[in-house]
């Protein structure tokens, strides 16, 4: 990963991980994927370490929002699992485990994003209710 990192610095170009990976690492999937895929809007070769190959995919900008943050991270996650992707038990495991500066920047996020994502993260982004 810190080879990808170096790779995007020095094309000053934004990135996310994959939905697949965001989605694993926020505890919302338990596939871990096979490959390494990392989005960024600038046009990268992948790159083999040993066995491993990291893939650039070419995207959007639109497809990037929030790139580089924990918010983008859920978005991105959010994104892959799809509409109908996220149950209750996973909304409330994102929602208790998301820090308030996140949930700030899903709600900041939240008119950029397709319509079907926005309830979804709006519910995520609640603020919670104090006894």
């Amino acid at each position: 990963m810190d080879v990808a990192r170096v790779i995007l610095k020095s094309r000053h170009a934004p990135w996310q991980l994959s939905g697949s990976m965001a989605a694993n690492l926020m505890g919302l999937s338990e596939q871990v994927p096979g490959k390494l895929i990392i989005k960024t809007t600038a046009s990268i070769p992948p790159v083999m370490l040993g066995n491993s190959q990291i893939k650039f995919l070419r995207v959007a900008p639109s497809s990037l929002i929030g790139a580089g943050t924990e918010a983008g991270t859920v978005i991105q996650a959010v994104r892959h699992l799809g509409p109908g992707g996220l149950e209750t038990k996973q909304k409330e495991l994102l929602r208790q485990s998301l820090k308030a500066n996140t949930k700030r920047e899903l709600r900041k996020f939240a008119p950029e994003l397709p319509q079907w994502m926005r309830p979804i993260l709006n519910d995520v982004s609640a603020e919670s209710e104090m006894p």
